[in-house]
């Protein structure tokens, strides 16, 4: 009967896998694509933003909204949705629930009559002045690994490729 074929890692040398767990899969092609390696740190980071904005009642869409609305007062819907990138009915419903928690509030435009600005309420500018700070705690804490030169080479780098 043959033997069945040794493991080895991507650098071809051999594995041992620990009683009970499964062993490493050669991902090496997979650990070379830009999408793969975001979306592996993205669960990280997303990972800790869930636990941390958790007692907030924040996601990330709204945490994005809100601190765009902090140091851009008075944006417009379509301002919003151009910067994050979403549709405008998906905005709609994030709008409403941010008003009927009293977060937000909209005023009349002062330059074009016929939109409406978003403006954070008091409630909404001490919720996201408490969230901001935690999410650059939570940042640093997910990043821990890189260097603060190494983060700002990563966040410009991947701003390359969507900015």
């Amino acid at each position: 009967m043959p033997s069945s074929p040794k493991k080895t890692s991507a650098k071809n040398e051999p594995t041992a896998t620990a009683p009970g767990r499964p062993e490493r899969l050669d991902a090496h092609v997979l650990e070379t694509l830009v999408g793969y390696n975001a979306r592996r740190a993205w669960l990280i980071v997303s990972g800790f933003f869930s636990e941390r904005m958790a007692p907030y009642g924040l996601k990330q869409i709204d945490f994005s909204v809100l601190s765009l609305l902090a140091h851009n007062p008075g944006a417009t819907s379509r301002q919003l949705c151009s910067t994050l990138d979403i549709l405008p009915p998906n905005l709609v419903s994030l709008v409403a629930t941010l008003d009927s928690r009293g977060l937000i509030e909209r005023r009349p435009h002062p330059h074009d009559g016929r939109a409406m600005g978003l403006h954070l309420t008091p409630a909404g500018e001490t919720l996201v002045r408490e969230a901001e700070q935690a999410v650059v705690q939570l940042e640093a804490d997910a990043s821990a690994k890189l260097s603060a030169r190494e983060r700002e080479t990563l966040i410009k780098l991947l701003q390359k490729i969507y900015l």
